[in-house]
């Protein structure tokens, strides 16, 4: 009987640190978009991506061609 004197404190401590730590996961966007990469997965992207840089130098060389 004397053990519960400890296991109650100990499992309120342990409770409010759960919750601490779940409030930390809401608070730092842990939960913000749980779909979203799963779907950009699955997306066809046909069109190599060129940068900026890239694509205008390509567009010079076309241009000299002619």
């Amino acid at each position: 009987m004397e053990i519960i004197y400890l296991l109650i404190p100990l499992s309120v401590i342990l409770v409010g640190v759960i919750i601490w730590v779940f409030l930390w996961a809401i608070r730092s966007g842990q939960f913000d978009d749980l779909e979203g990469p799963a779907h950009r997965i699955l997306m066809d992207d046909d069109s190599p991506r060129i940068p900026e840089a890239d694509r205008e130098s390509e567009e010079e060389q076309v241009k000299g061609e002619r």
